[in-house]
């Protein structure tokens, strides 16, 4: 990529922000997947020199104070999902996207460990099993969210 994403890597974070905290009912409160963090995901393994573990900490933060019960917890584990990301970019955007699904979901269910370990530690434990749902709902449409993402930005365009 000739030039820096940042404005796309703005613009897409704000509206996984907003996808994230949009209420919904309960049903499908309960299938959302976790959009921030994909796109955290996404970006740290595109332009891991524009994204990357400061992107995560920041959106994690803004997770953290709109629906958080500990400050923290969310940088905490989106800034690990980003350096996941950075640290292996070369080799997870060489995959084909059904493949890069695979190590999503391998990284959305330490992302779910993480929260779930501060929530154990900070006393609001969640121990319902549903909490694994949005894991599996982001790594099946992983493929989808990838090719909204790409389009988002074209360099020279």
């Amino acid at each position: 990529m000739s030039a820096s994403p940042r404005g796309a890597i703005f613009k897409t974070v704000l509206v996984a922000l907003v996808l994230t905290l949009l209420p919904l009912p309960a049903w499908l409160a309960i299938v959302r997947p976790e959009f921030l963090v994909l796109t955290v995901l996404y970006w740290s393994i595109q332009a891991p020199w524009s994204g990357g573990i400061g992107l995560g900490w920041f959106a994690g933060l803004l997770l953290d104070a709109f629906q958080g019960p500990v400050l923290g917890e969310h940088a905490l584990a989106v800034a690990l999902v980003a350096y996941l990301g950075v640290h292996e970019h070369q080799r997870i955007r060489t995959k084909p996207l059904l493949q890069q699904a695979l190590v999503v979901l391998a990284v959305l269910v330490l992302y779910e460990f993480v929260l779930f370990a501060v929530d154990g530690w900070s006393g609001h434990p969640l121990i319902s099993p549903l909490r694994w749902v949005p894991v599996a709902t982001g790594a099946l449409i992983w493929p989808a969210i990838a090719t909204v993402l790409a389009r988002s930005y074209r360099p020279g365009t």
